[in-house]
């Protein structure tokens, strides 16, 4: 709760003569958090947020990279090179900034405690898990600020990146789409792990047209083809803004963090499978990110335990038969209360086909048995598809050291200049685009400081080793703590990257060249 939020909170409570809400401590108190939370948020701009350069063009820059994506990650990762006197063109399909942030629902939230998402030093967060529009209005802040602007190309589609001619990897020098642009001394791809919507296939699903929301409607067939047909609405989660939902019996096909988000947007019912739901409580988040290891441990079972006590305790049939270490988590508090309040049946089912009036699901505690769930509109809550990095050279990713087998978890094998930030994992729990970017500007301010190319191998070969137990592959998942051991690692390793730790840690000692 905001001071304006506050203050309408007294002003109602004396409006209406309420006594009991009017001296009820909690709107205080929560009033009293948000202004710690955001004091804590100013001291942390304060020390590490890096210097906005004061012109459009710097004067003498120290290289030029192209960035791919104007997301959260693209926009931060271009702030901190301009702010440390790199030249920065940004590459964006799209016609706004924000990335898969501009395709989301409004009631669409971060996932993590915003004091563990910092996506960039300068941001402000009003709350702990703000929704999509403060997102949006956090990144466009830092766009503007950073004067990225007018080093930003939007509604231009990156098709190809190449070498350019007489260089060669690692360190190769690049053109992105034939060169308008010029030659660049990295690229940093940021297209994040979403694509486009995932639009999932069922017997009984109406033939494409176009309704509200981006759904498909059921159109006018044979007489026996419309009867196993779905009259309602088939939309995927991200459309439901434009959806209308009002006193919709609302069926939500699968349960990750679209799934989770949909029951909230609309109140539904079903689900397909299950993965972990962790609490919003940053303390418990925190404590979750900080194992080292990056993997299912012996002991991982005692978080498991703990969250099932504070958040699966009544309801059993919720917990999932994976490891908490194994797929991200989602964070989330209202669902399940959702579920507790009977406003959300939650079904682990396999579904068979839709019908004309709903879906037809196979429980999984009856086998055999199938069930028929009315609607009168059907979510696909099946995800993106996984971003294409087509337009990057295919042997920049040699077999076995292909996305998320890179370098660090997202450098080329092949070529130190190339980073994806952001764009190689598969499921974590934190990441770094400040730390992952300065690691790419060391590489071009010192030369010595660069990797060899048998050193960035034996880096994914040693993590196979390490991790060999992970079930779902060695760089499929890791954890922050995780990240902050592999950059340790990374200075010691070689003892040229020790003075310049404070730099690639904390964003200290390479300002703008004025």
């Amino acid at each position: 709760m905001n001071v304006c939020a506050y203050r309408d909170h007294v002003i109602q409570a004396v409006k209406q003569c309420d006594l009991f809400d009017l001296l009820n401590p909690r709107p205080l108190l929560h009033l009293v958090l948000n202004l710690l939370y955001i004091s804590i948020q100013l001291i942390v701009i304060a020390i590490f947020k890096p210097k906005p350069p004061k012109r459009d063009r710097l004067k003498k820059p120290y290289g030029r990279i192209a960035v791919v994506g104007a997301g959260l990650t693209g926009i931060s990762s271009a702030a901190h090179c301009v702010a440390h006197n790199f030249e920065v063109v940004i590459y964006d399909a799209n016609d706004t900034v924000g990335g898969i942030w501009a395709n989301v629902n409004k009631s669409s939230s971060l996932q993590l405690n915003s004091l563990l998402y910092r996506f960039h030093p300068g941001v402000l967060w009003s709350r702990g898990y703000p929704y999509r529009d403060e997102i949006l209005s956090e990144t466009r802040r830092i766009w503007k600020e950073y004067k990225l602007e007018s080093r930003t190309r939007l509604g231009t589609r990156v098709t190809s990146v190449r070498r350019a001619e007489g260089s060669s990897s690692p360190g190769a020098k690049w053109i992105v789409n034939d060169g308008p642009d010029g030659k660049f001394d990295a690229i940093i791809v940021t297209i994040g792990t979403c694509g486009e919507p995932r639009m999932v296939s069922f017997p009984g699903m109406p033939k494409r047209d176009k309704g509200r929301g981006g759904g498909e409607k059921g159109k006018k067939q044979d007489d026996n083809a419309q009867e196993q047909t779905f009259c309602g609405a088939v939309i995927h989660s991200s459309k439901l803004d434009d959806a209308d939902l009002d006193s919709q019996v609302v069926v939500v096909i699968g349960s990750g963090a679209s799934g989770v988000e949909a029951v909230e947007t609309a109140l539904s019912r079903g689900a397909w499978h299950t993965i972990w739901i962790i609490p919003r409580n940053v303390f418990l988040d925190t404590l979750i990110s900080a194992q080292p290891f990056g993997r299912q441990m012996p002991a991982s079972s005692l978080w498991e335990k703990l969250v099932i006590f504070l958040h699966y305790r009544d309801i059993e049939a919720l917990i999932p038969k994976i490891g908490i270490y194994e797929s991200t988590p989602v964070v989330n508090d209202e669902f399940l209360q959702h579920v507790r309040a009977g406003r959300c049946t939650y079904i682990h089912a396999d579904v068979q086909r839709l019908t004309k009036d709903g879906i037809l699901v196979r429980r999984k505690d009856s086998p055999g048995i199938d069930e028929e769930i009315t609607a009168d509109v059907v979510v696909l809550a099946t995800g993106f598809k996984k971003a294409s990095m087509e337009f990057l050279p295919k042997d920049l990713f040699p077999e076995n050291y292909e996305r998320p087998n890179l370098y660090l978890q997202n450098f080329s094998t092949e070529d130190w200049s190339v980073l994806c930030t952001n764009s190689a994992y598969l499921n974590a729990i934190g990441t770094h685009i400040g730390i992952y970017t300065r690691i790419l500007l060391l590489f071009l301010l010192d030369e010595s400081a660069r990797p060899q190319l048998g050193d960035v191998e034996l880096w994914v070969d040693a993590e196979r080793f390490i991790k060999r137990g992970a079930r779902r592959g060695v760089l499929s998942f890791f954890t922050y703590v995780e990240l902050v051991i592999w950059v340790t690692v990374f200075h010691v390793f070689k003892l040229d990257r020790l003075r310049w730790a404070f730099f690639t840690m904390q964003g200290w000692g390479v300002g703008v060249e004025e």
